[in-house]
């Protein structure tokens, strides 16, 4: 059974950092692409990184060049994806979601962690 493990949220002052991982797990065939996604109170679900079995990596605008993706690949077609955070402003509050896409057995969500920046 596909299960997807979250950690690292937590408060933070603003310029700050946190990384956040997701443990993906249970995949007969491995996992493709894996990415965060976050929704803010009021505010839709909006992809912030992704990343596929191989490498590729995709950010929104919005934290190019203050987030970083990256993926551990295990021998048993387990991956953990890391969400280093810098530079963090108050307006990436939110609860952020790990989603994975598993190979020929569909797509999955985390249960969420909160990430909260204060001013």
């Amino acid at each position: 059974q596909v299960q997807l493990m979250e950690s690292g949220g937590g408060l933070v002052q603003a310029g700050g950092s946190l990384r956040l991982s997701c443990a993906a797990s249970g995949s007969a065939y491995g996992f493709t692409t894996i990415g965060w996604y976050r929704q803010a109170p009021g505010k839709q679900r909006e992809l912030v990184a992704a990343i596929s079995s191989g490498g590729d990596t995709n950010y929104a605008d919005a934290v190019k060049d203050r987030f970083t993706i990256s993926r551990d690949n295990t021998q048993n077609r387990d991956a953990v994806v890391y969400l280093q955070m810098s530079s963090l402003k108050p307006e990436d509050t939110a609860i952020y979601y790990c989603h994975a896409l598993a190979l020929l057995a569909g797509a999955y969500w985390g249960q969420g962690t909160q990430v909260t920046v204060s001013s």
